[in-house]
């Protein structure tokens, strides 16, 4: 049972996983502080393309 437990500890074939769940996890995170903000930022560049695309 022991070897069964060190072998578990060392193995990293899961930790590109684990990896990629904690970068999703901080992405959404970032998000949700920056709601208002990246919402106004999206809003202003559709502005400027639909005001810019009349010119076309």
């Amino acid at each position: 049972m022991k070897k069964t437990w060190k072998d578990f500890l060392r193995e990293e074939d899961g930790m590109g996983t684990v990896e990629v769940i904690l970068i999703i996890v901080v992405l959404i995170g970032l998000v949700m502080i920056f709601k208002k903000q990246l919402t106004q930022i999206v809003n202003d560049i559709f502005s400027k393309i639909a005001s810019q695309s009349s010119s076309i």
